[in-house]
């Protein structure tokens, strides 16, 4: 683990003096760049499913529905009117935002959206919304949902970003060439997978481009062809970067979750047992310090402590290496036999990194681990299809109580779901189920209950939230928010250094 470290450290410190004195490439002076990890995989408002894209189509396309900070809906684009307890009157607001190509949205656009929610199974909103029955166009400005069913919670589903119809009727170039009615255009996207857009209210324009190498983006930062950068760059560079002249440092705390999973349909990792023991010998608190540099909050439940569905009463496997070690002897594991498990991770330089000391603190309890790192799309795939005795993950923005019933519901194992642990827990369902039917002041008991029954059967090993990390050169009104997202780009203008 220092050994991975200081390679990459010294990768920096190495070439830093070579590339700060060749030629800079800086942008024109009138472009924004923001350097990302990776482009979008899709700008569809209700197809992308991946952090980057969702990220970007919130700057392209203007929500249904907003979500405060406690995650309460408010108006958007559309007011509502709940009829009854499975009827809902959608009415567009009076001056809704323009879509980028001049037209008008209406109440169509409404119903558009939803319905290619409704006949696109791989939509990220499908099984939330899976209980509109009909939609009926009443007037000119308002719609009539029907629900199979009551869902107090209807409303806040409906955070999802409205397109015009006309584009919604060829979801591949939709998907390439977004038309939004957010507070960013579209303008390009080229062959280096860089994407060009253009802030509506001023014609700023912003290029996001595309760095895999974290190294790399930290090299440009400090070149000036970048002028942002935000998380997925090791932690130890962000003291080195902070310090530089011209670059600053913002923070705030952040919702994306991290945890430990197991395969509970393996003999070893489905072993409650084994699981109580793995919590025990994990030092999140030295991992916190060491590796995040402070940067992160340890966690015992997905949602932040604000939110109005967290349990803040969970109980906490407390590091005890003694009594991971008994639960291991009393399955017949110890120094002389260790417990061989195999632990999947991508490539990433820091998940390496977390792996290794991992590795290192379940050695000392008799835990052999056995670290396999795949690149993305093959670790993503074995996670998905189950192949995997333990992993590590990140959700990232959770906003929504929903998440339970998408994650651990019985019925909402891949490829239904991301119940990837394959975690079956009638009385869970139940509470889900009847949480669902119910308004958020009294479905808080019984989320609170879930957070309770998945932490006590450990279907994760609860770990952190990370805080986001925000860099900026030559910026002004810099400030990341609490949910990772890009909405701060609306209100940062560049500044002379």
């Amino acid at each position: 683990m220092v050994s991975a470290r200081l390679t990459l450290l010294r990768r920096l410190f190495l070439l830093l003096p070579a590339l700060l004195l060749g030629a800079c490439e800086n942008p024109p002076d009138h472009i924004l760049v923001f350097g990302i990890t990776g482009s979008p995989a899709s700008l569809h408002p209700t197809l992308a499913s991946d952090a980057v894209s969702e990220r970007i189509n919130a700057l392209l396309y203007a929500p249904l529905v907003e979500l405060d900070q406690q995650g309460r809906p408010t108006p958007g684009q559309v007011r509502w009117q709940q009829e009854d307890a499975q009827h809902y009157r959608l009415i567009l607001n009076d001056a809704p935002a323009v879509f980028s190509d001049g037209s008008q949205p209406s109440i169509d656009d409404v119903a558009a959206t939803l319905r290619s929610v409704l006949d696109d199974q791989a939509s990220p909103h499908a099984a939330t919304l899976a209980h509109i029955a009909e939609l009926q166009l009443l007037d000119r400005s308002s719609l009539r949902v029907s629900l199979s069913k009551p869902d107090p919670r209807f409303v806040e589903k409906l955070h999802l970003g409205l397109a015009p119809a006309a584009a919604l009727a060829d979801s591949r170039k939709l998907a390439r060439k977004p038309v939004g009615n957010g507070p960013f255009a579209f303008v390009a996207w080229d062959a280096q997978d860089n994407l060009l857009l253009r802030r509506r209210r001023d014609g700023q324009l912003l290029r996001f481009e595309a760095v895999p190498d974290p190294t790399m983006r930290a090299l440009k930062l400090l070149r000036g062809e970048l002028q942002l950068l935000q998380n997925d760059l090791p932690y130890e560079l962000y003291p080195r970067l902070r310090d530089e002249p011209g670059i600053e440092l913002h923070s705030a705390p952040g919702t994306t979750f991290s945890y430990l999973g197991f395969n509970l349909r393996d003999p070893h990792s489905g072993d409650l047992r084994v699981r109580q023991a793995i919590a025990h010998a994990v030092d999140r608190q030295a991992i916190v310090r060491y590796l995040f540099g402070g940067h992160a909050s340890l966690s015992n439940t997905l949602l932040r402590p604000q939110h109005w569905a967290a349990n803040p009463a969970l109980p906490v496997y407390q590091h005890d290496p003694q009594r991971a070690r008994e639960l291991l002897a009393a399955l017949g594991y110890g120094p002389d036999r260790p417990l061989q498990l195999s632990y999947k991770t991508s490539t990433d330089p820091f998940r390496l990194r977390v792996a290794a000391a991992l590795q290192a603190q379940l050695a000392q309890v008799g835990i052999r681990l056995q670290i396999q790192s795949y690149e993305w799309g093959t670790f993503f795939g074995d996670i998905k299809a189950g192949r995997f005795q333990l992993y590590s993950l990140s959700w990232v923005g959770i906003r929504s109580p929903d998440i339970f019933r998408y994650v651990f519901h019985s019925d909402s194992q891949p490829p239904h779901g991301a119940n990837r642990g394959r975690y079956q827990s009638v009385e869970v369902d139940r509470l889900i189920e009847q949480a669902e039917s119910l308004p958020p002041e009294q479905a808080q008991a019984l989320f609170r209950q879930v957070q309770d029954r998945i932490h006590r059967d450990l279907v994760y090993v609860p770990l952190w939230h990370e805080q986001n990390l925000l860099l900026s050169r030559g910026i002004s009104g810099a400030q990341p928010q609490v949910d990772g997202g890009y909405g701060f780009l609306d209100k940062v203008s560049l500044a002379d250094e």
